[in-house]
């Protein structure tokens, strides 16, 4: 999902993945010599297994501000309760939905500039899920809220068809290696997923520095009936499209990678 492969990226760093470590581990999560494969079959993954501790400040960040701001899409005994936005915001407003928000840079300081939308920010690494949450309490940020997990656990269990005003995929991995495309989280079905979960008029906004993966992108979002590509200057586009420059994107640039941004209109 916001698909980080390692940590050497600020902001997005690439691949969204089931925790390799046992202080890393999700709730719900099936290991594949589990036994438990039929009650939760697997599928294949978007994200790259990976484990990291936490820092001391990340930790107390987690203590203080998980029970109010986070919560995991699947549970212990793999239930997905359905989520109920405007009880746990504390207010109805119009949703964006944030599919692997890294560290949180980019979530963080869009946040800040749209405080009338609430933002669920979903990402598999309780480690940058921990930096959000400390840019939320350092920042004083009300608007977001954090979802540990699977984001297809939260597309198809705890969002309704309609419920979305945006939906982002900032920097999904790329998964280059042609045997590895099958991976690759923007698929045909994922895109008519988001697309359902959005409300007419909501919008999918995608940037990806891999040119093979926005020509894979371009082609299945222009490829979904449900869906029609807007400019980035479009003035019907709900929310903000301008994201921060972080270091990992100004890294690709440095290296002369174009940045390709999309944004598709719900019909």
């Amino acid at each position: 999902m916001g698909d980080h492969g390692d940590m050497r990226y600020d902001g997005h760093e690439r691949g969204c993945a089931v925790a390799g470590s046992a202080t890393d581990e999700l709730p719900g999560a099936v290991s594949a010599d589990s036994g438990d494969q039929n009650r939760h079959p697997r599928r294949v993954s978007s994200f790259r297994s990976r484990g990291s501790s936490l820092t001391e400040g990340q930790q107390k960040a987690w203590d203080k501000s998980w029970p109010t701001y986070g919560r995991v899409a699947r549970e212990a005994d793999g239930s997905c309760p359905p989520l109920d936005p405007t009880s746990w915001f504390g207010r109805t407003a119009p949703l964006i939905l944030e599919i692997g928000c890294g560290t949180g840079t980019s979530t963080a300081a869009m946040a800040l500039e749209e405080p009338d939308f609430d933002v669920l920010a979903v990402e598999v690494y309780r480690k940058g899920l921990a930096q959000l949450l400390s840019a939320i309490d350092r920042e004083g940020i009300e608007n977001i809220r954090l979802i540990r997990g699977d984001a297809l656990d939260v597309l198809e269990h705890l969002l309704p068809s309609g419920s979305l005003t945006a939906a982002r995929v900032f920097f999904p991995d790329p998964w280059p290696k042609s045997r590895h495309h099958k991976r690759r989280l923007l698929q045909a079905g994922t895109v008519a997923l988001i697309s359902d979960r959005l409300r007419p008029g909501g919008t999918l906004h995608v940037a990806t520095d891999h040119a093979n993966y926005a020509e894979h992108i371009a082609q299945v979002g222009d490829s979904e009936p449900t869906l029609r590509r807007l400019d980035l200057h479009h003035p019907r586009i709900p929310v903000s499209v301008r994201r921060p420059t972080t270091k990992f994107e100004g890294k690709a640039h440095t290296v002369g990678s174009a940045i390709n941004d999309f944004v598709w209109e719900r019909l």
